[in-house]
């Protein structure tokens, strides 16, 4: 009986032949056990099967090279955080969906250190990627036009900074997240309320600071410019530097909307350092809903983004456009919604 060393040893593939001759059997016999076909006896299959297994055995049609996988490139701005790993989860989520694979790679914080853009969108091209995602990443207009004219789409999720308003992205109603955060304070009875958000040139940080201010005109209140602060990023250190600046004012606030949970996270524990708990001398409301929130002491108000929702969402679009389809807008809000925890209550008397 052959061993599976002998074919390693003489370099060639098994066949039927050989499987056959091992068993003595013919050779019609070992392709009707190939085949799954019944009209062969329990133990001659028995025997040619354990043939297969010691010969390892591969039909033809398994040995041919398959197609390649449809490959979507998922690029990721800066560290991996909790908000990009619940959009990341989205994002593979509509590629089990749509049988495609993603691959992940991190976006440079200054692209012009990196290839010219031309060279980066050919290079991608050249490794058959379908399209491109970004999440929270600011691309350059030299890029986007680089991937337009490498006939790669793109979508843009949470983005920072549109170069191009015909970019395509994916996002979240973060206007009315930051106007119902503002609301829910003001329900309360709190009045002294300021907004901790994210870096400056952000859209979504912009638009949930709007949403603030909106709320805040439209109880009567007068927004100080003090009353909206900015840091250079949605991350939990930014946030506790800017609550220390915050609750170290004279005419401290009651309450903190902050733009993203990591912020908030921040900012409590500036308030745990100066003795001020939560929610009992300050309200703290995050954004985003990630599992920080959950499980966070105590568990943050927030306002939570459909952040995997939006990854599917983004995956799907950048196969429609692949596909040469026409959307219905460039530009997707999914809802926001409010999530009442234990860190907000009414301001102290």
């Amino acid at each position: 009986m052959l061993e599976r060393t002998q074919r390693t040893r003489n370099g060639r593939r098994p066949t039927l032949a050989t499987i056959a001759q091992s068993a003595g059997v013919s050779i019609a016999t070992v392709s009707k056990v190939v085949n799954g076909r019944d009209d062969v006896a329990a133990d001659t299959r028995a025997l040619v099967e354990d043939l297969l297994r010691r010969h390892d055995y591969a039909p033809p049609s398994a040995r041919r090279p398959q197609p390649p996988s449809r490959v979507v490139q998922f690029f990721v701005h800066g560290e991996l955080r909790a908000y990009s790993t619940q959009v990341i989860e989205g994002v593979l989520g509509g590629a089990d969906e749509a049988e495609v694979s993603v691959a992940v790679g991190r976006l440079a914080d200054d692209l012009s250190q990196g290839p010219s853009a031309n060279s980066w969108a050919r290079g991608l091209a050249a490794l058959g990627r379908e399209g491109v995602i970004v999440v929270t990443g600011e691309l350059t207009a030299e890029h986007v036009d680089a991937l337009g004219q490498a006939g790669l789409p793109l979508v843009v999720i949470d983005p920072l900074n549109l170069p191009r308003r015909e970019v395509t992205s994916v996002g979240s109603t973060n206007f009315t997240g930051g106007m119902t955060a503002t609301q829910h304070l003001l329900q309360l009875g709190h009045r002294e309320i300021v907004y901790v958000g994210g870096p400056g040139s952000s859209s979504c940080n912009r638009a949930r600071e709007h949403g603030f201010r909106a709320a805040m005109e439209a109880a009567g209140l007068q927004v100080a410019p003090e009353a909206a602060m900015d840091t250079e990023n949605f991350a939990y250190e930014p946030g506790r530097r800017a609550g220390e600046r915050v609750l170290d004012r004279a005419r401290r606030p009651t309450a903190v909307v902050a733009g993203c949970d990591s912020i908030a996270l921040g900012v409590m524990e500036a308030a745990r350092v100066r003795g001020l708990r939560v929610p009992d001398d300050l309200s703290v409301v995050g954004f985003d809903d990630t599992e920080l929130a959950e499980v966070s002491t105590p568990p943050l108000t927030t306002i939570r983004q459909p952040l995997r929702e939006m990854g599917r969402v983004a995956l799907k679009t950048v196969l429609r456009m692949a596909a040469g389809e026409q959307l219905d807008s460039h530009h997707v809000e999914l809802a926001t919604e409010l999530v009442v925890r234990a860190t907000t209550a009414p301001p102290p008397a």
